[in-house]
């Protein structure tokens, strides 16, 4: 989830109009240019204060690990660990 929601808020950044200029003009350098300025953007922080705007956690992983959930459904888990490379 947070890796599209990364990606998305990257490609949301990309200034379209002077792409087009770039790709127009055969400027593959200048194209290539305005894609790597989004997708080098750390967008974390605004994505944090979009989660946390509408009442989310700012860092649901974090949230996720701290809520104790794991830990639950793990001891809940029917027929003890769950099967893997050993069982």
């Amino acid at each position: 989830m947070l890796n599209v929601q990364e990606m998305t808020a990257r490609a949301l950044l990309v200034d379209t109009a002077a792409l087009e200029l770039a790709q127009n003009s055969g400027d593959v350098l200048g194209a290539n240019g305005i894609l790597m300025d989004a997708f080098y953007t750390d967008v974390r922080p605004a994505l944090a204060a979009w989660r946390e705007n509408r009442g989310l956690p700012g860092d649901p992983m974090s949230a996720y690990a701290a809520s104790g959930y794991q830990a639950r459904i793990a001891a809940e888990r029917v027929g003890g660990v769950q099967a893997g490379w050993g069982a």
